[in-house]
């Protein structure tokens, strides 16, 4: 059924994405995207204030309904009228970036940091698992809060009495 077949109530009725797949399919030719939307808008009579809150959900049902399709540039057509093999042929493809130019030495250098980086990795990985290995270890010695174990500490206890001892006699 054309567009232009139904009445001012019924196309109000309409979504948005009904009115833009009847547009393009009775026009059979790519729309930009705010061409499209100006068309709906007018055909659905809504107001200015309506198309800017409305703005989006067209896109985004443009984007979800499977018989639109993007080709490029915000340009918007049909998916039947594109064969499969055809679809990446007939597409237009934006601009590509600019790739800043590198020299092999760059890449070399690059390649060499990051084998620098995961060797470096790997070392700390092999550190925490020897860790995690003396931890779950059952001859793990268990030492006090302070830091010592028991035998350091009489070591040390030993020492102390000794220098109280000299001081005694000093005095």
């Amino acid at each position: 059924m054309s567009i232009s077949a139904y009445s001012r109530e019924e196309l109000e009725e309409l979504s948005m994405v009904e009115v833009a797949y009847h547009v393009l399919k009775e026009r059979k030719e790519t729309f930009s995207y705010t061409d499209l939307l100006n068309r709906v808008v007018e055909l659905k009579g809504m107001s200015e204030e309506e198309k800017k809150r409305r703005i989006s959900y067209l896109y985004t049902d443009l984007n979800v309904d499977g018989r639109f399709m993007c080709i490029g540039n915000n340009v918007w057509g049909l998916k039947a009228w594109y064969p499969i093999e055809k679809i990446e042929e007939d597409i237009i493809t934006a601009k590509p970036r600019k790739k800043a130019k590198s020299t092999d030495e760059d890449d070399v250098e690059i390649d060499e940091e990051f084998e620098d980086f995961e060797d470096e990795f790997e070392e700390i990985e092999d550190e925490l698992d020897e860790l995690a290995d003396n931890e779950d270890s059952d001859d793990f010695e268990e030492e006090d809060l302070d830091g010592f174990s028991d035998d350091e500490e009489e070591e040390f206890d030993e020492e102390d009495e000794e220098t109280a001892e000299e001081d005694d006699e000093l005095s």
